[in-house]
């Protein structure tokens, strides 16, 4: 009886141990590509990062150096637009826009790029920084909506009965306690939409279409790091290459912190939902 429960016990370890390591090997699967691009991008682009890349706007062509500082200050309004129009659709109307954001979720970034034209660049005659943010914010729709709905559906009911049970208000409770605890896995989503939507080029393509100056209102076409990237990427010119490198680095960089700093909060002080 002896020698068989030690038996048992060595083939639970080996069990054990063999799940371990696929675990490990599963992780260094997935993480493995992602330190490499990071690690190609950094050999490719820090050499030509330097303070003209943040403060100066594009050469003409044929000339050496300037920046990107026009593209990087399009990025962050575009992105704040389309925040502005994409989170709260997707977490106020999660139920209504279920199936609707399931189908958005699998259209392909071109082809929302078109539609945003169709409906928002023919009718306004121009291109302009709305009609992005407007593209980048329906893309974020499905993100926020599924993860907010997951997020929700995760709070234990037991919680929501005790705040019923002590006389709180419905829409209280979900407020106060629901939406509250939920509230780290929702930015986190809202987060992750971000992230998605930042790097999006075709969209941009038909809506943004792109700034060789610097330009800061909604109504006119405006630069963005991606489109930038994309165009000195295509271009011939060495320079731009070196230059679309670097704009690789910074966008990666500037989402990872994003990113970074948001979690940061999340799980600290007036935003941690469990507290």
């Amino acid at each position: 009886m002896r020698t068989e429960n030690k038996l048992k016990a060595q083939i639970r370890t080996v069990i054990d141990g063999a799940a371990t390591g696929l675990a490990i090997l599963s992780t260094v699967l997935v993480v493995a590509p992602l330190v490499a691009i990071f690690v190609y991008v950094v050999y490719k682009g820090a050499n030509s990062l330097n303070l003209d890349f943040f403060t100066q706007n594009p050469k003409p062509v044929g000339e050496v150096g300037g920046g990107m500082a026009n593209a990087i200050t399009g990025s962050a309004i575009l992105l704040a637009l389309g925040s502005l129009i994409g989170v709260p659709v997707g977490t106020k109307l999660a139920n209504a826009v279920r199936f609707t954001a399931d189908v958005l979720n699998g259209v392909p970034s071109i082809v929302m790029g078109i539609a945003v034209y169709s409906l928002v660049v023919v009718p306004q005659g121009h291109f302009s920084a709305f009609s992005g943010g407007v593209a980048l914010g329906i893309m974020m729709i499905p993100t926020v909506c599924r993860t907010t709905e997951e997020m929700l559906l995760m709070v234990p009911n037991a919680v929501r009965e005790a705040a019923l049970a002590l006389g709180v208000p419905n829409w209280r409770s979900v407020l106060a306690i629901t939406v509250k605890t939920a509230s780290p896995g929702i930015i986190t989503g809202c987060m992750l939409a971000f992230a998605r939507v930042a790097g999006e080029t075709a969209p941009l393509i038909f809506t943004a279409f792109g700034n060789v100056g610097w330009s800061e209102k909604l109504s006119e076409p405006i630069a963005a790091l991606p489109l930038q990237i994309y165009v000195y990427a295509l271009s011939p010119y060495d320079d731009w290459h070196r230059l679309a490198w670097a704009g690789s680095l910074v966008l990666i960089v500037l989402i990872v912190l994003a990113v970074s700093l948001v979690r940061y909060v999340t799980s600290r002080g007036v935003l941690k939902g469990a507290s």
